[in-house]
């Protein structure tokens, strides 16, 4: 969540924030008291505002009022040294979801926190897919599968592509021609102003609901992106997305780690070849000792032919007989096209078999409607007008 922390007590606005930040959410700390309400919730719009040191006269009140009335989508939390039972009621009758001691113990900060989460989400929209794609080795393909599965995708959802190979990603380029204005450096630089509109304006728009969060172009700006950045996008994100498809560098450091944790299908990409068998196999064994279930992966074989000196059959073999495959033609002429132009392949071979096998896998993740079964997301696709 974003959390606006409002304080007199500079002690006290240090210690909520550390806090809050292992929660991993988006922390805005605010020296002051009830006079900065306003202003916090008109510019920064916090899905929170915790604000401390305000329990003694009840005309204090219309300032949270003034708040929940007119930002409804913002719960308060007071934090009081003490207060009447009268000003309690006052309290809950002005829109207040809870009476915190201040200070407040961490234990009861965060389960105060985690409350008004779980009613924020239940108050939502169902929460989007999580799809992380990783290659099993360098040259695998699996931005090109990120970047155009993630297209195809948007033709009936709300796609988001988040870039996460932080010191070489490209994914943008596959898909889009242009420069970002701003990239996941940006905005976790300014974390303490995310919201909807500033994810979406920090994006790329491909089309008209696919968006691109691009990597940073600076090296050293990757260095500066924290787990918890990428914990607050993501939450943020699958509010507000059908599917957030993240294309992963090969690292497996904490940050790769917590966003797996969050993924809810990880598809490892890796080619019918020796190094790439082993290195799916060394990819499976992690997630294991990470406690992933089997199902929770599903590889995909790119370029693969059936007459090559691997076949599937001896993937499977190599890989265990309870692995999830998927395979992905070869099609290099076009796709490299495809690739060169910074152009999604539908749009220039929309009967390619890279193409189909891109909508299969695509319809396999957004079934269409019972009632439209007969003019599914293949049908469409193909036959559009």
């Amino acid at each position: 969540m974003k959390i606006a922390v409002i304080s007199p007590n500079p002690t006290h606005l240090q210690t909520m924030r550390r806090v809050l930040e292992a929660a991993s959410h988006a922390v805005l700390v605010m020296d002051g008291g009830k006079s900065r309400m306003r202003a916090v919730a008109e510019q920064n719009r916090p899905d929170l505002m915790l604000v401390d040191g305000m329990c003694c006269d009840p005309q204090e009140l219309v300032q949270v009022e003034y708040v929940t009335t007119h930002h409804p989508a913002t719960a308060v939390i007071l934090l009081c040294a003490s207060h009447s039972p009268e000003f309690l009621l006052n309290s809950m009758r002005a829109g207040v979801r809870e009476v915190l001691p201040s200070p407040a113990p961490d234990g009861a900060l965060q389960a105060a926190v985690e409350r008004v989460g779980a009613k924020l989400r239940g108050r939502g929209q169902s929460q989007g897919k999580i799809l992380a794609f990783m290659p099993c080795k360098g040259g695998s393909g699996a931005t090109f599968l990120a970047s155009n599965l993630g297209f195809q995708l948007a033709e009936q959802r709300r796609v988001l592509l988040i870039d996460l190979n932080l010191q070489f990603g490209d994914a943008l380029s596959f898909v889009h021609d242009g420069t970002p204005a701003s990239t996941l450096a940006d905005l976790s630089h300014d974390i303490s102003r995310l919201d909807a509109s500033f994810l979406d304006a920090s994006t790329v728009k491909v089309s008209a609901h696919y968006s691109v969060l691009a990597a940073p172009d600076d090296l050293s700006q990757a260095m500066e992106i924290k787990p918890e950045h990428i914990d607050a996008i993501l939450t943020l994100a699958v509010q507000h997305y059908d599917f957030v498809l993240l294309d992963m560098g090969r690292t497996l450091d904490t940050l790769a780690i917590k966003v797996l944790d969050r993924a809810d299908r990880i598809y490892p990409v890796l080619q019918a070849t020796l190094p790439g068998l082993r290195n799916a196999s060394k990819l499976l064994a992690v997630f294991r000792s990470l406690g992933y279930a089997q199902d929770k992966s599903e590889l995909i074989v790119n370029r693969f032919e059936r007459s090559g000196a691997i076949g599937f059959d001896a993937v499977k073999r190599a890989l265990g007989s309870g692995v999830i495959l998927r395979t992905v033609p070869n099609s290099f002429k076009e796709v490299n096209d495809s690739i060169n132009h910074g152009i999604a392949l539908a749009l220039e071979a929309r009967s390619n078999p890279v193409t189909r096998a891109l909508a299969e896998m695509a319809e396999s993740l957004h079934p269409a409607p019972a009632e439209d079964a007969k003019n599914g997301f293949l049908s469409r696709f193909f036959h559009r007008a």
